[in-house]
C-alpha cells in the first residue's frame, strides 16, 4: 500500500521531464526531479499544481478531494497524474463530502444562483449547484460549497474526464456521504433471491458506480449519472466504515481491483476480485451487473445509509 508520497517518488522517477508545476501566470512545461516534485507536494501555493499526465498515460480516472487538506488528487488506473490546490465552500456554505458522479459539463457556464457568476469548465456534481470549477484561490475554503480549481488545472482536467466518472470528496475524520441521483424506485425488502430492479436502458452507455449500503442492506447501481439498478443485500460479515474500489483492468473472468483507503495520504493497493465477495444479491442481478462492468467501474461500500436525510444529497434540481 502506497500513500501519494511514495506513488508520487516512484511516478516522479518515470516521468520527471513531464512534470508540471503551474501557477496562475506560469504553464508552461519544465523539466523537475523527483526531490522537486516531493516539495513541491507539500509546498504548493494557492493556485499551484502538478500535472504529469505520463505516468500513467492509459485507464480509467478517478478524483479524490480532501477538505481538510484543501487538495484534489485525480488518479488514472490507480496513480496519480495531477494534483492541485482547491477552495471549496467556506462556513455556512460547507461542501457536501460524498462520492458524486460527474453530470454535467459546460465550458463556458454562468452560476444559476450568484448573480450569473462564471464558472469556467464546469462539472457539475449536484442538480443542487455543487460542481467543480476554474475559480479565485485565496488559500482557504471561500467558495458557496463549489470546488474551486485553478484556471489550467480545471482546464486540463476538463479535457480527460468524461460523464458519469466517480469524484471523492472527504474531510479525513469524516466518513463520506453517498450522493447517487434518485432516478427510480428502490428495491424493497424481501426474498434477497428476487427482490431486485434493473432498468440498464435508463443509461444504456457511460461509467458506471456501484454503492453498496450497510445499513439499507442494498446495493444501488449508477451509469452515466443515473440509477439503473437496485437490490437487497445480504452480508457474510458487518460492514465497517467506507471503501472505495476501482476495476483498474479485466480480461475475460480475471478481474483486477484497485482499493482507495480515505485517509490524507490516499493510498491504493491492488486487491483481488475475492475481497468485494462480502455480500450476496439475486443471482440475475449479479450476472446482469457482471455485464456491464469494466475498467473504471467504481464500488462503494459503505456502513452508512443511502436514505437517510443526513447521508445523502439530494438531487432534485435548482
Amino acid at each position: 500500500m502506497l500513500p501519494v508520497r511514495a506513488m508520487i517518488q516512484r511516478t516522479a522517477t518515470i516521468a520527471a521531464a513531464a512534470c508540471l508545476l503551474c501557477t496562475p501566470s506560469v504553464a508552461a512545461q519544465q523539466a523537475v526531479d523527483t526531490a522537486t516534485v516531493m516539495e513541491s507536494v507539500e509546498r504548493l501555493k494557492p493556485g499551484e499544481f502538478l500535472w504529469f499526465p505520463q505516468a500513467a498515460p492509459e485507464g480509467p480516472l478517478f478524483l479524490m478531494v480532501n477538505l481538510t487538506t484543501q487538495r484534489a488528487v485525480l488518479y488514472r488506473n490507480g496513480v496519480p497524474i495531477g494534483i492541485s490546490t482547491v477552495s471549496t465552500g467556506r462556513f455556512g456554505f460547507s461542501t457536501p463530502t460524498g462520492v458524486f458522479t460527474i453530470l454535467e459539463k459546460d465550458p463556458e457556464h454562468f452560476s444559476n444562483v450568484y448573480d450569473n457568476a462564471p464558472m469556467p469548465y464546469m462539472q457539475r456534481l449536484t442538480w443542487s449547484g455543487v460542481a467543480l470549477h476554474a475559480g479565485q484561490l485565496p488559500g482557504y475554503p471561500a467558495s458557496h460549497g463549489c470546488i474551486r480549481l485553478p484556471l489550467e488545472f480545471a482546464k486540463r482536467l476538463f479535457a480527460v474526464t468524461r460523464l458519469g466518472m466517480t469524484v471523492v470528496v472527504n474531510r479525513v475524520e469524516t466518513l463520506p456521504r453517498i450522493a447517487p441521483a434518485p432516478q427510480m424506485s428502490p428495491a424493497q425488502p424481501g426474498d434477497p433471491a428476487t427482490a431486485f430492479e434493473w432498468a440498464p436502458e435508463r443509461a444504456p452507455d457511460g461509467p458506471v458506480s456501484i454503492v453498496v449500503s450497510g445499513a439499507d442492506r442494498k446495493v444501488v447501481v449508477i451509469r452515466n449519472g443515473r440509477v439503473i439498478g437496485t437490490a437487497m443485500v445480504a452480508f457474510e460479515e458487518a460492514i465497517r466504515g467506507t471503501q472505495i474500489y476501482m476495476l483498474q483492468s479485466q480480461a475475460g473472468d480475471d478481474r483486477r481491483w484497485l482499493r482507495f483507503d480515505l485517509t490524507a495520504d490516499a493510498r491504493a493497493e491492488q486487491v483481488p476480485a475475492s475481497a468485494l465477495r462480502r455480500f450476496n444479491v439475486p443471482p440475475d442481478f449479479r450476472q446482469a451487473v457482471a455485464s456491464i462492468i469494466g475498467p473504471g467501474t467504481t464500488v462503494v461500500i459503505t456502513a452508512d445509509s443511502l436514505t437517510q436525510q443526513r447521508a445523502v444529497t439530494l438531487l432534485e434540481g435548482e
